[in-house]
């Protein structure tokens, strides 16, 4: 039934110094839903509203995909005529530096991190004015317990169960062309543990199968997963609830990478200055924000499984189908004229790379208090987060930046990083050029480059097995007493290697091109087009330019004939992504090769390797024709 209730390479734009202070909006606001997130970024002009018919089939993708990367993420969108549906879409949100500050109510992302350092560095109060002293820290640790709603949650004001249950009814977006269907991909997915009664919030993109189910992919490092082990353990089905389009600082709370047993609702709390309102849901045991524009009630089946995928992933490529648990949804509430709210992950930069940007500066200090001597790190959005991490740090004795970069690949989420870069504190992690042209100048590639194993995101395809792989840091520290000497700069003379290169370019098979971003630099790294066949391959590719008879270069890095080697941001992308250091670096001497292309069998990778993700040309120039009837003419390429 349905009832009412009323020149030089540069990275992206992922620095430190894009995220400037200077930059960001002036004044603060905290939200209590969704709906007065958007009033004011329509009162900011961060909002574009679009009335004109879209598709929910690739179309609202591919527009919400030219805004965010148009320069500075554009605008959010409100597409407000889907067609088939009679919910509007919002897309787009967080998707700049100024929006995604306004949705976590700060002037920039580093002041978050301050406010959770005040925390974690509170002392001990010494007399009355000590105690008046921590009043607004304690103040701040009140607010952030969430709260039973008092009255009739805005939630439920529509509620629809048994026959009436109809996940068609909502505006999923099927993203892109091979994708496996529709997915809702801003899904605040809510669990107890069985053992604690924990709560977590997490987000974990739902397939949707059909009207009353749909995929639950939770990976096997998450705490839902962890969870859901608890019930398949004892027999029982999960219950679990999902809130879709809760106030901007709650959606974020459930993309934290926090602490097994934290409560997600406390950081939005935090976050906030304000409690979250929680409602209880109607057919399951669990809460769900008050303010939720949808919320989806039901179960997990813990004996039940189904493939679900491919997905076009926030790596850039599509996740692989996989067998995951199903979720059956025994409710559907919301609000009256309720908004769908969705993102869409594909290659960066996207909206999420934002996200991973709050969560970088929110967390340093929590990094901090494990490993004082951390200064700073930064996550490259070509890395997607969990391939590569730059670490500037405060050495204080021999052997320093080995014992952190051991420490760090066992500790929580750190320890999904494939490469770890470690350099000292004086070096800007702002200015991505001066930081490659720190490390060409520094490493020695015999002494500080270490190779290991460990786990990996589920997303890395990379490896030649899921979840395992290789790993590889990198010191590029100063030298102090009691360390090897390295030795003795190769390109101290600033070589001109303009003939060298030619000669590599014409005597090496497999060679198509080559580019040289830096020549004046100790050692001098090349980027090289290959074009692989059967026989030869990237092995043999490296063996040859290993063995090539000249000093300069000493770094080659192959990409695939189809990469544009003057497109930094892309070939960075390539080389987080595409490489297992065990496997795809060669050594020899002071010369190293990285094999940056698509792996096959030849190359000893037997597991399938996905496709980029890569929009329907029909799409693009259909979106393209209707540019000015959309409004989005100045956001074309």
């Amino acid at each position: 039934m349905i009832r009412s209730k009323g020149t030089e390479p540069r990275w992206g734009l992922d620095t430190h110094n894009f995220f400037g202070k200077d930059l960001l909006m002036a004044g603060k606001k905290f939200f209590r839903d969704l709906r007065e997130f958007i009033s004011e970024l329509e009162k900011g002009d961060e909002l574009l509203r679009i009335k004109a018919p879209v598709s929910a089939y690739l179309e609202i993708t591919h527009i919400t995909d030219l805004m965010c990367k148009s320069p500075g993420g554009g605008k959010a969108l409100l597409f407000e005529n889907v067609e088939g549906f009679q919910y509007p879409v919002l897309t787009n949100a967080y998707g700049s530096n100024r929006r995604i500050c306004m949705a976590l109510g700060v002037s920039h992302l580093d002041e978050l991190g301050e406010r959770l350092q005040k925390l974690i560095e509170m002392p001990l109060p010494a007399g009355l004015k000590g105690h008046l002293e921590l009043l607004p820290l304690a103040l701040d640790v009140f607010r952030s317990f969430p709260r039973s709603h008092k009255n009739k949650p805005p939630c439920q004001e529509i509620v629809m169960e048994g026959a009436d249950v109809n996940l068609n009814r909502l505006p999923v977006l099927h993203c892109w062309p091979q994708d496996g269907g529709p997915f809702i991909t801003l899904p605040l997915v809510i669990t107890k543990s069985l053992k604690t009664g924990k709560r977590n919030v997490g987000m974990y993109r739902l397939q949707v199968f059909d009207s009353r189910t749909t995929g639950m992919h939770w990976h096997v490092h998450k705490d839902g997963s962890h969870y859901f082990q608890e019930y398949k353990k004892a027999g029982k089905r999960m219950p679990v609830a999902v809130a879709i389009g809760t106030d901007p600082a709650t959606t974020y709370a459930a993309t934290a990478p926090l602490p097994r047993g934290v409560d997600e609702m406390l950081l939005a709390g935090f976050i906030r200055r304000k409690p979250v309102p929680l409602a209880k849901c109607l057919t399951v045991p669990l809460e769900v924000p008050a303010y939720s524009e949808f919320v989806l009630e039901g179960y997990v089946d813990p004996e039940e499984t189904r493939p679900e995928g491919p997905f076009g992933d926030h790596t850039g490529y599509y996740s692989l189908v996989d067998d995951y648990p199903v979720f059956h949804v025994t409710a559907i509430t919301h609000r009256k004229n309720p908004i769908y709210f969705a993102t869409v992950v594909g290659r960066p930069p996207m909206e999420d790379c934002y996200l991973a940007k709050a969560t970088e500066r929110l967390f340093l200090p929590m990094l901090k208090a494990v490993f004082p001597e951390i200064n700073d790190y930064w996550l490259p959005w070509e890395g997607v987060f969990h391939n590569i991490t730059v670490i500037s740090m405060e050495k204080e004795y021999p052997g320093h930046a080995l014992k952190l970069m051991n420490g760090l690949w066992g500790q929580g989420q750190m320890s999904f990083s494939k490469a770890l870069v470690f350099v000292d504190s004086h070096v800007d992690l702002g200015n991505p050029a001066m930081l490659i042209r720190h490390l060409l100048n520094t490493v020695d590639i015999k002494k500080d480059i270490y190779l290991s194993e460990g786990i990996l995101d589920v997303l890395d395809h990379s490896a030649p097995n899921p979840l395992v792989g290789g790993k590889i840091g990198i010191d590029g520290t100063g030298r102090l007493k009691g360390e090897t000497p390295r030795d003795k700069n190769v390109n101290t003379k600033n070589s001109d290697i303009s003939s060298e290169t030619e000669k590599i370019k014409n005597l090496t098979p497999g060679v198509t091109n080559l580019h040289v971003p830096f020549s004046d630099t100790a050692n001098v790294a090349v980027l090289v087009n290959v074009s692989k066949t059967k026989t030869q391959r990237g092995q043999q590719i490296a063996e040859a330019l290993l063995e090539f008879q000249i000093e300069l270069p000493n770094i080659y890095i192959l990409f695939d004939n189809n990469i544009n080697l003057k497109d930094y941001s892309l070939v960075a992308w390539k080389l987080f992504n595409n490489v297992d250091p065990k496997r795809d670096i060669y050594f020899f001497g002071e010369k190293m090769v990285i094999d940056a292309t698509k792996k096959g069998p030849e190359d000893g990778h037997l597991r399938p390797w996905p496709d980029d993700i890569v929009m329907d040309r029909q799409v693009v120039e259909k979106v393209a024709s209707r540019a000015r009837e959309l409004g989005i003419e100045e956001f074309l390429p």
